[in-house]
């Protein structure tokens, strides 16, 4: 399902419209912000070279007197009514570019300044050029009148103008620090006013494209829902397409389809049916895990498994005063009778040998068989209540439990086959089942089915015989009674 949503008609279209309109917004965005950007770094650097230029010129007399305290309140005065600006200060070549004058008290005395990197202060010291413009970063926090101007990493524009005498000699340097802080809000701005305009054409264009989109793929939408509503057993489901072109032609042929599946399929379900009557279900389940079609001769799967047999007494002297239509009615009624009560405890009937029922439990523990054989008996009760009624004898069975490793699968041939479970655990469990008559027992159990009660305490047990031989066993195993 995942994906058939990323390989639909729907879906391609969005998908293209929604990549052409990204790739174009975001070039759009891109060009609008670099534009914007150079613009304003421009301006910065206008503002920041008149601002060099007139200080320059104004505080050039003033370092040539040597004026210091001219100088500072006049570079104080400019921070204070200038809040871009980060720090102002003018280094003497005279005196191997000692900084005699500066914005931030603590830069003054110093050579080389430490809030910037060492390589901005030798560019503006030893450039040839009268004004350079160098973009940088701060290193520290600075507080000017104890606010913070800038954090450290901070991006700044820093502008150095060779202050000169009239006869052309260098005698020292303005370095004035302008923070970025505008400019970057500016290209914020302009970004987000072109994402809003972007947003705005690709919600326009995906209204478009989904219109686009919905006519053409919806028809074979609706094919594809008809198609699993049948698959999902709604055979009786036609496609509603009334299309006069290629698609209502294919909802038309779809349609006849339909109708042949549904009548092959009604045929395969009773089939199916029928024959889990003859195989029970969880049978193919152990020995076909991946569907009946695959059933052939010699398919076998080990298990250890719990085998119950049960089998009516003195069945065969009953049976010689009743006529063949008789046993027949007597038997499925009693069988139906005990069917229930071991369908009820999870097991399953293996086969029916004459008046003998063999039932398998596939379960970890063995409580379901010990508990099928106690409503076995219950049920049995019922059923000759029924029976005196009607004036009829009543009738006792004798049922044998075992637990043990068996194989299941199916033997024959390839025009006739049939499910079977062989193996030393069946003989064993028949053989208990004939104990009964000669112990009394309704119910006897071997030791391997006491071992795996998960809830020996619900079931009151009775040791019979601590070691019994078994017709055809050369060891001895212990029984017990339910």
């Amino acid at each position: 399902m995942k994906f058939w949503v990323f390989r639909s008609i729907r879906t391609r279209i969005m998908a293209t419209t929604t990549l052409l309109l990204l790739t174009v917004i975001g070039a759009i965005v891109s060009v609008w912000a670099k534009s914007e950007s150079h613009l304003y770094q421009q301006e910065s650097v206008q503002d920041a070279n008149s601002f060099a230029s007139v200080l320059t010129y104004t505080l050039g007399d003033e370092l040539v007197e040597e004026n210091w305290s001219q100088i500072r309140l006049t570079l104080d005065v400019l921070l204070q009514q200038n809040q871009d600006f980060v720090y102002v200060f003018i280094s003497d070549a005279r005196q191997a570019n000692l900084i005699v004058a500066a914005s931030l008290n603590e830069l003054q005395n110093q050579y080389i300044p430490d809030v910037v990197p060492v390589a901005v202060t030798n560019t503006a010291l030893e450039s040839t050029q009268p004004l350079t413009v160098t973009e940088t970063f701060i290193l520290r926090d600075i507080y000017f009148s104890e606010n913070l101007r800038a954090k450290r990493g901070e991006r700044v524009m820093e502008v150095a103008s060779d202050i000169r005498l009239s006869s052309g000699q260098k005698i020292g340097t303005l370095r004035l620090g302008m923070s970025l802080r505008r400019v970057d809000r500016a290209i914020t701005e302009v970004v987000n006013q072109a994402l809003v305009v972007g947003l705005i054409g690709l919600a326009i264009g995906w209204v478009l494209a989904y219109i686009l989109a919905k006519r053409i793929s919806e028809p074979i939408r609706r094919l594809q829902v008809s198609a699993m509503k049948i698959a999902a057993g709604d055979w009786q489901h036609r496609a509603q397409i009334t299309n006069a072109d290629e698609i209502g032609a294919l909802a038309t042929s779809f349609n006849e389809m339909s109708a042949a599946l549904q009548g092959s399929f009604n045929k395969l379900q009773k089939t199916l049916e029928s024959f889990e009557l003859f195989v029970p279900n969880k049978f193919i389940l152990a020995i076909a895990p991946q569907g009946i079609e695959n059933i052939a001769v010699g398919l076998a799967t080990t298990r250890t498994i719990t085998i119950l047999f049960c089998d009516i007494r003195g069945y065969t002297s009953m049976s010689e005063v009743m006529t063949p239509q008789e046993i027949f009615i007597f038997l499925n009624d009693y069988l139906a009778c005990m069917g229930k009560a071991i369908d009820q405890a999870g097991g399953f009937i293996d086969k029916y040998i004459g008046d003998a029922i063999m039932a398998l439990f596939d379960d970890v523990a063995t409580d379901g068989a010990l508990q099928a054989a106690i409503w076995m008996q219950q049920a049995l009760d019922k059923f000759n209540d029924g029976r005196r009624q009607n004036g009829l004898p009543k009738i006792a069975v004798g049922i044998g439990i075992h637990r043990g490793e068996v194989v299941m699968g199916t033997v024959g041939f390839t025009c006739r086959i049939d499910s079977t479970v062989v193996g030393d655990a069946v003989n064993i469990a028949a053989r208990v089942e004939e104990l009964t008559k000669h112990y009394g027992c309704g119910i006897l159990i071997t030791e391997s089915v006491v071992k795996n009660l998960s809830s020996p305490e619900l079931f009151s047990l009775r040791l019979v015989n601590q070691a019994v031989k078994l017709k055809g066993k050369d060891e001895a195993i212990a029984i017990y009674e339910c």
